[in-house]
């Protein structure tokens, strides 16, 4: 993870599915706890030792999940969480005793006496620009209770932000074949230039670059997707298929690994987080690593079709 030091596999375990249903359109809806620790079990002994999550997240129950599941193997696995929200019923606080109180709760839940990585959850600007936030993360670190930290930020322009006015040493933001903004803003470019790490979360667009679901898919109560307008759904199906002919992957496992493997295509990539479910999904998700890079006629027919077009219809939801 650029030059912290910390060694994470390139495709790791996004948590926020796990967590389960929460308020709103802010989870993907009921789950089922032993199934999502089968998965996580699973990607474990897949070598994925990558796990993404946030007090937030189930507001800690995702947290709670990885803590059992990591039991007995703590040093197999990199735990990145998250400050800033713990409940999204709740507004957000970055105060340096509310930084301090979440990192120490999600040490609770996870069992464990230090995190590897705390990272800022969609914080403001003022938070980036403030002393006090720095000096709470560097007692932190200077305490062993994180290894280092970082800004999961709402877009790629606050991930650079975050990067100059902060200098943050780890910076995540969305990736796939249907958002490349970390590349025509210039977020992987400073990331290399700075020799900082970049977490790639949603690669799979929340699904849709899976090529399964289309019109006629209907999502369970409590799914964020379904708060979506019916033009941002169409939009996502429709650039699916166009782009998965271009990287010529079939619905399911094919797009999967085609998805995933665009995003390991990028220098300053240091992990890739697709949400996991099911233990079949970490399976497929771990395949991918194996298969490296797309070819790069494959990644440029990607870019050009972002170049025509927008994939992008209504505000996001949390993530």
């Amino acid at each position: 993870m650029g030059e912290t030091g910390i060694m994470v596999s390139e495709v790791g375990f996004g948590a926020w599915g796990i967590g389960g249903r929460t308020a709103g359109a802010t989870s993907y809806g009921d789950t089922d706890d032993a199934q999502s620790l089968s998965a996580l079990h699973r990607a474990l002994d897949l070598g994925i030792t990558f796990f993404d999550t946030s007090s937030a997240y189930g507001a800690g129950h995702s947290e709670a999940l990885i803590g059992r599941a990591v039991a007995g193997r703590r040093d197999k696995a990199v735990i990145a969480t998250k400050a800033g929200y713990d409940d999204w019923t709740k507004p957000p606080d970055f105060s340096p005793a509310a930084i301090r109180r979440s990192a120490e709760l999600s040490l609770k839940r996870l069992g464990t006496d230090y995190l590897d990585v705390l990272q800022l959850h969609n914080p403001p600007s003022d938070v980036l620009t403030a002393g006090e936030t720095r000096e709470v993360l560097a007692a932190l670190l200077a305490e062993g209770k994180i290894r280092s930290w970082g800004v999961s930020a709402k877009n790629p322009a606050g991930a650079v932000e975050a990067l100059r006015v902060m200098g943050a040493p780890i910076v995540q933001a969305n990736f796939n074949m249907m958002d490349v903004r970390v590349v025509t803003e210039g977020l992987l470019e400073e990331v290399l230039r700075r020799g900082a790490a970049f977490i790639a979360r949603t690669p799979l667009c929340f699904g849709f670059l899976t090529g399964t679901i289309d019109r006629t898919t209907v999502f369970a109560a409590g799914d964020h997707r379904a708060a979506w307008s019916r033009a941002q759904l169409d939009n996502w199906i429709d650039g699916a298929r166009d782009l998965l002919s271009a990287v010529s992957a079939n619905p399911g496992r094919e797009a999967v690994l085609g998805a995933l493997r665009f995003c390991l295509s990028f220098d300053g990539v240091s992990s890739v987080i697709p949400g996991v479910l099911h233990p079949a999904e970490a399976e497929t998700n771990a395949e991918a690593s194996g298969q490296g890079a797309l070819p790069a006629d494959v990644v440029e027919k990607v870019l050009a079709i972002n170049a025509q077009r927008s994939f992008f219809v209504s505000p996001a939801r949390a993530s």
